[in-house]
């Protein structure tokens, strides 16, 4: 189990719900300069995107959430790649609103669970999400989306656990996005073609916040 969280860190008057409500699609971000972070959060909050997954896979992850969590007052930021008791602290700790994970065990599970904010731990089978159901858990990552079986392994699904709700992550694009946000078990969508590399390198601000605008307009189907 992790150690406690002190109070501050949870930002409990202004934790989500739910991720998976925020918005249709939840940005996956990796950002390699922490100058970075707060304008590109302001391109997607203003875009229409408030809740942004940090992921921690460079050094500058935590400053980065930091940044955004104290710098941009719209953004909902989350970490993502989450994988140990420690990190789980440690995201929180930086201001991080909610937890991804690519997959998930009993002792990541619970340093979740003890951490105060919402969590969306990844999935890519059936005994994975019954076990999850079992621990009482409804809401998952279903990574890596496309490579686990796409939008016909989320429909199989539907029907013997229609209870699950699921952010898919992992090859989704503009083009297939609308085709799982159209499942009645996918309430939204991970992913990071609109943070293009060269608009990225190029500071290219605007051009993020117009890809981010259409991602938002896919909005959700009717469940």
């Amino acid at each position: 189990m992790t150690s406690p969280l002190p109070s501050s860190a949870l930002h409990s008057s202004s934790l989500p719900s739910s991720v998976l409500d925020l918005a249709p699609v939840l940005p996956v971000v990796v950002i390699d300069d922490v100058a970075d972070a707060v304008p590109l959060a302001r391109a997607l909050v203003a875009g229409g995107l408030p809740a942004i997954e940090v992921t921690l896979r460079t050094p500058v992850a935590l400053d980065a959430i930091r940044a955004i969590a104290d710098g941009v007052p719209g953004a909902v930021v989350g970490a993502g790649t989450v994988i140990t008791p420690a990190q789980v602290v440690d995201t929180v700790a930086a201001g991080a609103r909610f937890l991804v994970s690519p997959g998930w065990t009993d002792v990541l599970l619970d340093a979740m669970a003890a951490a105060g904010v919402p969590f969306l731990p990844g999935v890519s089978t059936t005994s994975e999400v019954v076990a999850l159901l079992e621990r009482g858990v409804s809401e998952m990552k279903f990574f890596p989306a496309q490579a686990a079986g796409g939008t016909a392994y989320l429909k199989a699904l539907a029907g013997p656990l229609p209870q699950a709700r699921f952010c898919p992550t992992g090859g989704i694009s503009p083009g297939n996005a609308p085709e799982y946000l159209a499942l009645p078990n996918v309430h939204c969508v991970g992913g990071s073609w609109m943070l293009p590399p060269d608009a990225v390198a190029a500071r290219d601000w605007a051009r993020v916040e117009a890809l981010a605008r259409e991602a938002a307009e896919m909005g959700h189907a009717p469940h």
